[in-house]
């Protein structure tokens, strides 16, 4: 199982969100590119990078910001997926051929599920779909918008497409650091047959914990933000845990 620690880009720098509002950030470090080093000197073996700016455009806004990220890690050779404003093939291709490991498909998922199933047959192993959800509804452009669909019928959706994995958001969670919903994670996982990795709300170490003990379900690891900028949570620690699980 695997910890992804979180940079956020907002205007260029690591940020992060309160329950996804971008009117409610709070900047940690002005140089993403320097956080991912802090983070890869722990011991991560994945980055998992969102382009804020870019979920809501529709397009890439920080692209610049990821590339000097992915310069950091490729010399360290830690992956990174990404997400965030990634709405066409053309996109998708772009990424994953300047460096990315994995992009994570989120309002287009929702939108054009055709998209992700011709990316899957293109990229196998390298597309991952994020279902972001409030009240269990998922939630699209950069989270201003909540669809009538949950997130178990979105995940039944892709369940023979060949996606690697499904980011798994609980948007009120999101920066609140009130715990992880790992059970919501872990009964998504029982009924897609997809692994999912858990996001949203991850606090401590308590956390990771569960996050391992329900491996058994298909979850394939944890996000962590706020908790590791914080202090909260010990990045070592948590690395180390979920190598283990």
């Amino acid at each position: 199982m695997i910890l992804f620690p979180a940079i956020d880009l907002k205007d260029g720098a690591c940020v992060r969100l309160y329950k996804g509002e971008m009117n409610q950030a709070t900047v940690f470090n002005t140089s993403p590119a320097d956080q991912a080093a802090r983070f890869i000197v722990a011991g991560c073996s994945w980055l998992h990078v969102v382009d804020l700016n870019g979920a809501f455009a529709g397009k890439p806004v920080n692209a610049d910001a990821v590339k000097e990220i992915l310069g950091v890690a490729g010399n360290n050779d830690v992956q990174v997926q990404v997400g965030g404003g990634i709405r066409d093939a053309e996109t998708i291709d772009s990424w994953l051929g300047c460096g990315v490991a994995r992009v994570i498909l989120g309002t287009a998922a929702l939108h054009d599920p055709d998209l992700v199933k011709a990316a899957c047959r293109r990229h196998p192993g390298r597309i991952a779909v994020g279902i972001d959800a409030r009240d269990g509804f998922v939630a699209v452009e950069g989270w201003a918008e909540t669809s009538q669909l949950t997130a178990e019928e979105m995940a039944m959706r892709f369940a023979d497409a060949g996606v690697a994995a499904i980011v798994h958001t609980d948007i009120s969670r999101d920066g609140a650091m009130g715990g992880a919903n790992v059970e919501a994670s872990a009964k998504l996982a029982e009924a897609c047959g997809i692994p999912v990795i858990v996001s949203g709300g991850v606090a401590g170490i308590d956390d990771i914990r569960r996050v391992a003990e329900h491996k058994k379900s298909g979850l394939a690891g944890a996000i962590a933000g706020r908790s590791l900028y914080d202090g909260k949570l010990d990045l070592v620690a948590a690395v180390a845990l979920l190598a283990k699980a």
